[in-house]
């Protein structure tokens, strides 16, 4: 794996590498990089240092005095950047690649994302690559990028221009993440970027990705819980290796395997596996879930987190309960495992929400492949064994297929599908209290925060609207570029990532109109 770094630079195992100007580092396959010791300290409120809120992934943020819109400035053909209108409420903007998937997060001053290598911030780098590009968060400076090869040496595991799809998860001056080679790395982010340790999925553990690894990594403790993301091979008609798990738990001081699961899911993986693990206390326990790619959810004890490696190898990880999110499971007893491009099974793809001892979570077809049903359910978290039947409180079928993630606030339930509807749901009881056609495709999920409904959409709109039981559209904004990320609220920002730009975005009268 090659990694480089504009003003940072890597560690590896014989010591730091000293760079000029444009450093580069190679870690040679197989050589795991000493990890540095890491007292746990909670975050700051104000920031946004992981994907979703911590634990229960729900997209709601505590922000507050956050835009009702914003003029995304018009696009230079001569140089490509965006010339920002006098008095703009854009703090900045900055290039980007062509392609992003990775969510901003926000920690310490910097803003991390993910896009592809379309626009080299290197002019000596050039081609397909994955990048985390960190940025000043008060500026917008430049500060340094990851760059990764592609995963070349397993077909489609890496797909064409996707970038680097997982948000990483930042403690302290610590970056967990997951690149696009389906490698868990740890980053000392402190000023410059060094490498202190690296897990290889596919080389350890024979995981075998689809498509992308875009899994954000769940943090508790001492201990890292991690998708791996492993799927079907590139004929569609198998899962390349049904013995890799699907989900392992590392230690983040050394990044030496802990656990890995026992679910059984084996062969069954319709086609892949890109949900994030949520978290949540129920009674006296606290409980994992995890949205699989048979179309299952999982729910499993939390271990202590300040587990490591014991002798006879990793712990494994036994379902507390788990529920088949077929619908024809509800009446009959076996539901087919359908594979290839017009399967009709079912997954999940969008991450599960913890909210008041029940999870919210869509099963959906595979709208990648044009198939268009899913259905929203609520399901008591407070089961055991196989809650198939008795374990759903409420279920919505009027979303269609969907590979959001729910917002929840003040009961109400915000859920995007995939045709570009958002969908407003009362949280006890699923009660529908209105539908906004917001343009299709919807990849990303919607953010409530101070009071606004946040999204963004394939079809190059971003919407602002209120929150509660009465649609109402506050901004419709047709940006340059489409969208396919979550909108990060943080210190009083709002973070947007298009395809090619990245925004900062403030109340009116707050912005400096800076571009990169």
């Amino acid at each position: 794996m090659t990694l480089l770094a504009k003003s940072g630079g890597a560690t590896t195992g014989r010591g730091l590498v000293k760079m000029v100007a444009l450093r580069t580092c190679t870690v040679l396959p197989g050589i795991f990089l000493a990890a540095i010791a890491l007292a746990a300290r909670t975050c700051v409120a104000a920031d946004q240092p992981q994907w979703g809120q911590r634990n229960s992934r729900n997209m709601v943020s505590d922000e507050k005095g956050l835009p009702d819109g914003f003029d995304p400035g018009t696009r230079n053909q001569k140089t490509g950047q965006i010339d920002l209108p006098a008095g703009s409420n854009v703090k900045w903007v900055v290039r980007l690649g062509d392609q992003s998937y990775g969510s901003p997060v926000v920690a310490g001053g910097r803003v991390f994302v993910g896009p592809n290598n379309a626009a080299p911030r290197d002019p000596q780098i050039h081609g397909d690559r994955g990048v985390l590009m960190c940025f000043d968060e008060q500026t917008g400076k430049f500060l340094w990028q990851l760059v990764v090869p592609k995963l070349e040496e397993i077909k489609w595991a890496d797909w064409y221009y996707i970038g680097l799809t997982s948000p990483p998860t930042l403690q302290r001056d610590r970056a967990y993440l997951v690149s696009n080679r389906c490698e868990v790395l740890c980053l000392d982010v402190r000023g410059k970027f060094h490498l202190l340790w690296r897990f290889d999925m596919p080389a350890a553990l024979g995981v075998r990705p689809h498509n992308g690894s875009n899994c954000s990594i769940l943090l508790r403790g001492d201990l890292l819980y991690v998708c791996t993301s492993n799927g079907v091979d590139w004929t569609h008609n198998q899962v390349a290796n049904p013995q890799a798990p699907s989900v392992v738990v590392l230690n983040k001081r050394t990044g030496k395997l802990v656990a890995r699961d026992q679910f059984g899911i084996g062969a069954d993986i319709i086609h892949g596996q890109w949900s994030s693990l949520a978290l949540g206390a129920v009674g006296q326990r606290t409980l994992l879930f995890f949205g699989a790619g048979n179309g299952h959810l999982y729910a499993f004890d939390a271990l202590d987190s300040s587990s490591s490696l014991v002798d006879g190898g990793p712990k494994l990880l036994k379902p507390v309960w788990q529920i088949n999110g077929h619908p024809l499971a509800q009446t009959q007893e076996h539901t087919p495992i359908e594979h290839c491009h017009n399967t009709h099974s079912y997954e999940v793809t969008g991450s599960p929400v913890f909210y008041k001892n029940r999870v919210y979570v869509a099963f959906t077809q595979e709208p990648f492949h044009g198939l268009k049903d899913g259905w929203l359910t609520c399901l008591d978290a407070t089961r055991s064994g196989d809650i198939t039947r008795g374990g759903i409180l409420w279920s919505y079928d009027k979303i269609a297929a969907s590979i959001s993630t729910v917002a929840i606030e003040d009961g109400l339930v915000y859920a995007a599908g995939f045709d570009g509807r958002l969908h407003c749901l009362d949280a006890e009881t699923g009660r529908c209290y209105w539908v906004h056609d917001a343009g299709k495709p919807i990849w990303g999920s919607p953010l409530v925060a101070d009071g606004k409904v946040y999204l963004g959409t394939g079809a190059q709109t971003f919407w602002v609207l209120a929150a509660g039981k009465q649609r109402k559209v506050i901004s419709r904004i047709r940006m340059r570029d489409g969208i396919f990320t979550t909108p990060t609220a943080a210190n009083g920002t709002l973070f947007v990532a298009t395809n090619k730009h990245l925004y900062a975005v403030v109340k009116k009268g707050q912005g400096a109109g800076i571009r990169d």
